[in-house]
Parts: C-alpha cells; structure tokens; sequence
C-alpha cells in the first residue's frame, strides 16, 4: 500500500483526556517491558521525521515508565570519520537490541536515503543502492526475533516554522535551532521526492512504516504510543511465566505465603 503523506496533514485535536489516557499507555507500556524481558523479547523501535515534528517529545513520553536497565535511546548523527571510511549499516550494528532490550533510534540508517541522498553526501549509485541494503539488513534482524517498528513523524511546512519560531523566542529551547532546520526547510521539496522513494522501496511486510500526523503535539504523542502498545501486545506473549519453585519455597518459608496455586 503506498504512503500518502497529504493524508496525514489534518492536525486534528485529541478528542480524549491527554493526561489520563498518556498516563494508561504508559502503564501498558511498563506491563509489556515486564513481559517483554520475560519472555527474552527483542525490539528496535527506528523514529524519523521532519526537523520540530515532535520526535523528542514522543521518545520523552514513551520512555518515562520504562526500566532504564532494558531500553537504551540513540540519537544519531552525523557519522565520524571512522564511520564514513566504512559501510553506511556498520555504525548500527552496535546500536541493535540484545535478548530482552529495546533500542530506539532517534533518526536512523535511513539517513542514507534521505539526508545523505538530498545533500549528495553519497553517491547517486550509493543511495539508489541503500534500499536494498536497508531492507535485508532489517530483514536479518526479523528472522533472528527482532521486532521492528517504524515511525515517521509528519508535519507541514506551516507546523515546522511555527515550532521553529516559538523555539527561537524561548532562551531554554534556542539550542535546538540548528543552521541543518534552516537548509532543510529549503530543500523541502527534494525531501519530499526522497521520502516518496523510500516508502515505495523500504515499506516491507516485515517492517512496515506507520505515519504519524504530528500537526497536533498532543495527537501524535497519543498515536505513536498507541501504536508502539498494540505492536508490542502483538508481538510478545501476554501469559507471566509461574513463580519458580525455589522463590515459592522461600516466600512460604518467610511470609507464609506461597504465590502458587
């Protein structure tokens, strides 16, 4: 099915109670970790989007119940010198979930076929060949157990500069601001044209993209971490293992309690 990314523009309000029902998928969010460290689960949550589409706020709020120990956040960025003599991917393997981790990364490999086509930062025959590298790489990944999910966060050129301007008036969040908002902005349209070729190409059954409307902050943060909670209850097996024979046998002893049976 192909992405339209027109059809995510509408900025529509959240109809439900933000506070409440964040705080729910959080609590969801918590249970599944419990379960998914269980159950040596594996899981790469890849984030992409436009510059102040609300990445960092979504990461923020999917992360705030999760037991540090198990997840780990990469922010990506420029590569090195080490990473630019060798293949684009090599830098990622390190960044790749073990048994019972989630890793999210905060901009990605795709880099390659976005940020890396648009400012020629790689060849025409490097880029065109970063498809078909991306998705067996990812696809190594699925057979081995790892889930992926992938989101990109949508937002209009309108929404961009509003963010980018209440950013600028703000002493705390200037930083932000980058001269890399600015050359982006101008290059839009080559980014559109970028983005149309990498949901055709890289759109797989085994690792999907979900588009989420951030023209709405409150919206987008609900979605994205709805839908990280439904693919993670689709993935992971709900059932808690039994409480092992040898604890039982210790609570018995020191509580009167045994949590079997």
């Amino acid at each position: 099915m192909a992405i339209d990314l027109s059809n995510y523009e509408s900025g529509k309000k959240y109809g439900g109670t933000y506070d409440k029902d964040l705080k729910a998928l959080q609590d969801r969010l918590s249970r599944l970790q419990s379960l998914h460290i269980l159950h040596n689960a594996r899981t790469l949550i890849v984030i992409e989007g436009w510059d102040a589409a609300g990445k960092g706020g979504a990461i923020k709020r999917m992360t705030a119940t999760l037991d540090p120990r198990y997840y780990h956040v990469y922010p990506v960025s420029a590569p090195t010198a080490e990473e630019k003599d060798k293949h684009f991917l090599w830098r990622f393997w390190s960044k790749l979930p073990g048994s019972r981790e989630i890793s999210i990364w905060d901009r990605s490999h795709y880099g390659r076929v976005l940020v890396e086509r648009v400012e020629k930062f790689c060849s025409e025959a490097e880029w065109r060949r970063g498809y078909d590298e991306i998705n067996e790489f990812e696809s190594r990944q699925c057979e081995i157990g790892t889930k992926i999910i992938k989101l990109f966060f949508h937002v209009t050129q309108e929404t961009q500069d509003k963010v980018l301007m209440e950013r600028l008036k703000d002493p705390a969040k200037r930083w932000k601001v980058t001269a890399e908002d600015f050359r982006n902005r101008e290059r839009r349209a080559d980014y559109m044209d970028a983005l149309a070729d990498m949901f055709k190409r890289t759109h797989t059954h085994w690792a999907p993209w979900t588009v989420i409307d951030g023209n709405n902050q409150k919206a987008a943060r609900i979605a994205a971490l709805t839908h990280v909670v439904e693919s993670l209850e689709a993935s992971v097996p709900q059932n808690f293992p039994d409480t092992k024979p040898d604890i039982a046998a210790l609570a018995e002893k020191t509580f009167g309690y045994s949590p079997i049976g």
